[in-house]
């Protein structure tokens, strides 16, 4: 099984060697198209206004200067051209991505345009307490290779991403999987000003959210409770009532 890895804290990140330790006990045929550095927040954007480099880091990975959309990119069509991996992995990412995150998320945006190329597509988030710092990376070595294989085993239909979140406990103490819906935070003052050395004002997007537990059947659930939250995203973004009673309304 070929498998192609991405990710959108930068190639050099923890989490990405999480990644790339988990994935080798899956196959031994591991790609790695990443980002030179961090594009955290970079969502699904493209970068269509400065010339796109890729490196050569070493036999079967390469760096971008680019966003993890452009990884994905260059990955199918310049690196394994002719020959695309049977799965991409995303992450893992240096906290979760649950509720609205997955609209910002450009590690979910990396599986995202692995799906639209019509390949399997899996993102891995680790989450953490922000103010210890660290965070406990062995959670998704130890539990990733199992949740994986169970998702092959399983299967999704072809326009569909899988969103997995761990949560914030060792290894030991994760109480299983739950497959839940996308929930819903309930956002912080995300806006800070500052003012410059000349007086000037400036803004810092800081990463605020009011704790909450989440509704049940949630990922924000699933993780508060101890559990890996497992969440199929569909690319279709279409409201079909919506779609219907306006079909109905506006003709």
């Amino acid at each position: 099984m070929r498998i192609l890895l991405c990710n959108d804290d930068g190639i050099h990140a923890p989490g990405f060697k999480v990644l790339q330790r988990a994935a080798r006990k899956l196959s031994d045929d591991i790609w790695i198209v990443a980002p030179e550095g961090e594009q955290s927040a970079a969502s699904h954007a493209l970068t269509l206004h400065v010339p796109l480099r890729l490196r050569k880091v070493s036999a079967r990975r390469y760096a971008v200067n680019g966003t993890p959309t452009d990884c994905i990119f260059l990955a199918f069509n310049k690196v394994l051209k002719g020959k695309p991996p049977d799965l991409v992995l995303s992450g893992v990412n240096r906290g979760e991505n649950m509720g609205e995150d997955v609209t910002y998320s450009g590690t979910i945006a990396a599986a995202m345009e692995a799906t639209l190329l019509g390949v399997p597509a899996i993102a891995l988030s680790q989450s953490y307490e922000r103010d210890r710092g660290r965070a406990p990376w062995k959670t998704a070595e130890h539990w990733a290779p199992t949740v994986i294989r169970k998702l092959l085993k399983a299967g999704w239909p072809r326009d569909v991403l899988i969103n997995v979140n761990f949560p914030d406990h060792p290894p030991k103490e994760v109480i299983g999987l739950e497959v839940v819906a996308q929930g819903r935070h309930k956002m912080g003052d995300l806006l800070e000003e500052r003012i410059d050395l000349r007086g000037n004002p400036y803004y810092w997007l800081r990463d605020v959210r009011e704790d909450i537990a989440g509704k049940p059947g949630s990922d924000l659930d699933a993780i508060n409770r101890g559990a890996i939250a497992i969440t199929p995203l569909h690319l279709d973004l279409t409201h079909r009532p919506t779609l219907k009673k306006l079909r109905e309304t506006l003709r």
